[in-house]
């Protein structure tokens, strides 16, 4: 009865039911950020290993092929520490198959996913990749439930928290409510829009089988993120705070990219 009224009086809020593929889905792209996280705190130990025993990689970039070529060449003083260094070494390795295992079946089971269509549309915008558009896709499922982008983005956590007494309003940070697992990926997308505007070979390839709407959204996304990127940065702003609201509203590129693509049933 109470849940009866509830609805009469129009105070009930829908959710969203996934299918048992989009949790499966959800779940895959959730092992592999796992598996990320375990990789990256294996290298962690391994450079805190070396460092702390005066072993410093004088190349250029670290964890690339030359840096783990000057790791197996590491000799330390003692075999107790070899077989140290061995084992930080295997687990980064480890870890590293691990996440190359669980990026090829993403790769494979997307083409059988039902959700694969709104997938591919996403890769158009710069910065969506494979990792991404899926992860978004395979936790909010439907984005045209949203009514207006706002609703995204708020439910997203990407919007500023406000604190009112009266007329006066305060903007705090970022409320980071709702799906975390979205809003670390968009983050990390939106650093792509930090270089000027450009449709490069790999957003080219994606764009092959999209329409020309589909097309023009991810166009008109690249100049106003790009620029606006380069306005807040001269404005000032902090390097964390400009990426947060250049995802904000690349979220809301990919919510209209969403619409245009039928949600099947």
């Amino acid at each position: 009865m109470a849940l009866a009224r509830l609805h009469r009086a129009g105070e009930l809020t829908s959710v969203y039911v996934p299918a048992s593929d989009d949790e499966g889905m959800r779940d895959l792209t959730r092992a592999r950020e796992d598996a990320k996280i375990a990789e990256r705190k294996a290298k962690q130990h391994l450079s805190a290993f070396l460092l702390r025993n005066g072993m410093t990689y004088t190349g250029k970039s670290s964890w690339s092929k030359a840096h783990f070529n000057w790791i197996t060449e590491v000799k330390m003083a003692h075999p107790a520490q070899q077989i140290v260094l061995q084992e930080y070494l295997q687990a980064v390795t480890s870890c590293n198959e691990q996440v190359t295992r669980l990026m090829n079946q993403i790769q494979i089971l997307l083409e059988q996913w039902r959700l694969a269509p709104v997938v591919k549309a996403l890769k158009a915008l710069r910065g969506v990749s494979t990792v991404v558009a899926t992860t978004t896709i395979a936790e909010l499922g439907d984005l045209g439930r949203f009514n207006h982008p706002a609703q995204l983005m708020a439910y997203l956590g990407l919007v500023p928290s406000e604190h009112s007494s009266g007329d006066s309003k305060k903007r705090g940070s970022l409320t980071k409510t709702g799906n975390g697992h979205v809003r670390r990926v968009l983050i990390e997308a939106a650093q792509a829009y930090r270089l000027p505007a450009r449709v490069s070979r790999v957003i080219l390839d994606r764009q092959q089988e999209l329409s020309p709407e589909i097309k023009k959204i991810s166009w008109d996304a690249q100049l106003r993120l790009c620029t606006r990127y380069q306005r807040l940065i001269g404005r000032g702003k902090k390097v964390n705070v400009v990426v947060a609201a250049i995802a904000r509203e690349l979220a809301a590129f990919m919510w209209s990219i969403a619409k245009q693509i039928p949600h099947p049933a």
